[in-house]
């Protein structure tokens, strides 16, 4: 099956904000602490579509994943409790989620490896991302793709696993 990775439209919300409902209801249900407090929302959604950060996964005209991915701008991981592997340009992502009717068809990992695509063709080195410390899904994604644990950073008062991948 072949998928597009591409930038999200305002057209895209209304999907984008249904997988993201789905994902926050797979958190609960793995018994994770992620997304339970009211974030991610249809505001965060929307502003991320507007400062052209949100990017889909797309089966066709169908929306099957979601992610937000900025360049150097994390405040939160200015204070890691731990050391990043470099210390250049990076790309960080936020709010990875799959649609229901997708999950299990190793689509996290085609969102993850079109992130490294598209680092490097921003001429970035190095991914960042954070998870809960509960979330065994995206735990076991970043081990599978070659993520490697850094510390802790904090957001929102909880504090979350960070993780690196130095792209060769």
């Amino acid at each position: 099956m072949e998928y597009s990775f591409r930038k999200a439209t305002e057209k895209d919300q209304d999907q984008i904000w249904q997988i993201l409902q789905q994902g926050i209801l797979r958190r609960k249900n793995d018994g994770s602490n992620q997304w339970q407090d009211g974030y991610p929302n249809p505001d965060v959604v929307k502003k991320d579509i507007e400062q052209g950060h949100g990017f889909v996964l797309a089966d066709a005209d169908t929306i099957v994943g979601y992610a937000a991915i900025l360049i150097n701008d994390e405040p939160a991981y200015l204070d890691i409790q731990g050391q990043w592997q470099t210390d250049g340009d990076f790309v960080v992502y936020h709010r990875v989620a799959i649609s229901e009717d997708y999950v299990g068809k190793g689509l996290s990992k085609k969102i993850l490896s079109s992130i490294d695509e598209f680092a490097l063709a921003n001429n970035i080195y190095s991914v960042r991302a954070d998870t809960n410390h509960d979330n065994a899904a995206m735990l076991g994604v970043f081990e599978k793709m070659g993520y490697i644990y850094c510390g802790e950073v904090f957001f929102r008062g909880s504090p979350r696993k960070a993780f690196e991948k130095v792209l060769k």
